[in-house]
């Protein structure tokens, strides 16, 4: 099977390269936020209603959730445990709350059988989509904090995790318009940028059944 690219076709991730994708992308996203702990987090992350630190919260509530959901593995529902960062923490003490529920979700898709499906509103779907909708998480929300602490110096993920999980997660993104790459084509798809030809979507989600 092959699927999306900018510049060829290519085969789809395996299984067992994706919570090697999942760190990976945990450490870039991760080092670019550390070295902005020293900013104003009170601010409003780029495009979003929520505080940078909201946003952080919302980010290990989400990765937990992930590892939860295939855990539990209901059919119909969101699971009920909910986690959240210490809202007096230090910045540096957050992030590593954030590791850790990385580090879990990581762990859970290695330990989670290929055949395994769970509830998502946006598809039900197996290990290794959801570790690809960890690293969306972490890629869309480092580029929202950090577009907004530090807007001069402009941050962007490895072309293959951006490559990875808009093949496995938006089937019908475009290729990418000279001069652009993964990265734009990911910020197109989930609202936060136009492309040359394409306006800025007004509402979007994810793919994330089993294809």
């Amino acid at each position: 099977m092959t699927t999306w690219t900018d510049t060829a076709p290519v085969t789809t991730t395996p299984p067992a390269t994706w919570p090697g994708l999942l760190a990976t992308a945990t450490d870039t996203c991760l080092d670019a936020l550390l070295e902005r702990a020293g900013q104003d987090w009170s601010r409003p992350a780029h495009g979003l209603d929520w505080t940078c630190r909201d946003t952080l919260d919302h980010l290990a509530l989400g990765l937990t959730g992930y590892a939860g959901l295939l855990i539990a593995r209901p059919t119909d529902r969101y699971i009920t445990l909910f986690a959240s960062l210490d809202p007096q923490a230090p910045l540096p003490a957050c992030l590593e709350g954030l590791r850790i529920a990385a580090s879990l979700l990581g762990s859970t898709v290695r330990d989670t059988p290929s055949d395994v499906r769970a509830w998502h509103l946006w598809g039900h779907s197996d290990a290794a989509g959801f570790a690809a909708m960890g690293i969306t998480e972490l890629l869309l929300h480092t580029y929202d904090i950090t577009r907004a602490l530090d807007p001069d110096s402009p941050w962007a993920p490895d072309d293959a995790l951006c490559a990875a999980v808009l093949t496995r997660l938006f089937p019908d993104a475009p290729e990418a318009p000279s001069g652009h790459g993964p990265f734009d084509v990911l910020l197109w798809c989930t609202g936060r940028a136009p492309l040359p030809g394409l306006p800025r979507r007004t509402a979007w989600q994810w793919d994330g059944r089993v294809r």
